[in-house]
């Protein structure tokens, strides 16, 4: 049964960040800017993160904050160590290779099932970074998708104008004589 009959009306925003520290932070500061404009927001993590939240933040520290919940989906990869980092390297090759589109698209369909209590899913909020599936999930379920690119100015105009730079053959540098 709902708490209350406003939280079933209520844009429903998920928000999925990069698996990175900064991206998880940066994301999670967005998301609750939007959430006190009035929106649910269902935050998803992979797996790996969100148990390490859990560990280091305590298992109650998810609770408290009305219409914003957590949500976890695996990211592909081999299971590490519990207290390691994972490669970020490997985690940029599984959402290339469309690792995360499956987990994506059934935890939508999941939340959507659940939308007798909380307003079906509205709007996608995603990390630059996890466009390569979010893009598609989006477009699959018929839902506006916003990229949220958590990296600094001079680093996503390097990123926009890459093609060019590769073009004009100034990258990649061959050897430091090309660096002077």
């Amino acid at each position: 049964m709902c708490s209350t009959v406003q939280s079933a009306n209520k844009p429903h925003a998920v928000c999925i960040p990069f698996p990175a520290q900064s991206h998880i932070k940066a994301m999670l500061k967005l998301a609750r800017l939007i959430h006190t404009r009035g929106f649910h927001i269902t935050f998803v993590n992979t797996e790996f993160n969100h148990e390490r939240f859990l560990k280091s933040q305590g298992p109650n520290s998810l609770d408290g904050l009305p219409d914003f919940r957590f949500e976890a989906i695996p990211d592909g990869l081999p299971e590490s160590d519990e207290g390691a980092t994972q490669d970020v390297t490997l985690l940029a090759e599984a959402v290339m290779k469309d690792r995360f589109l499956a987990p994506f698209r059934d935890l939508l369909v999941r939340l959507n099932e659940k939308a007798s209590c909380v307003s079906p899913v509205t709007c996608i909020v995603s990390d630059g970074g996890m466009s390569p599936f979010a893009i598609t999930a989006a477009e699959e379920f018929g839902l506006p998708i916003a990229l949220f690119h958590t990296i600094a100015a001079c680093s996503f105009m390097g990123y926009k104008h890459y093609r060019a730079l590769i073009e004009k053959g100034l990258v990649p540098l061959k050897g430091e004589t090309e660096i002077n």
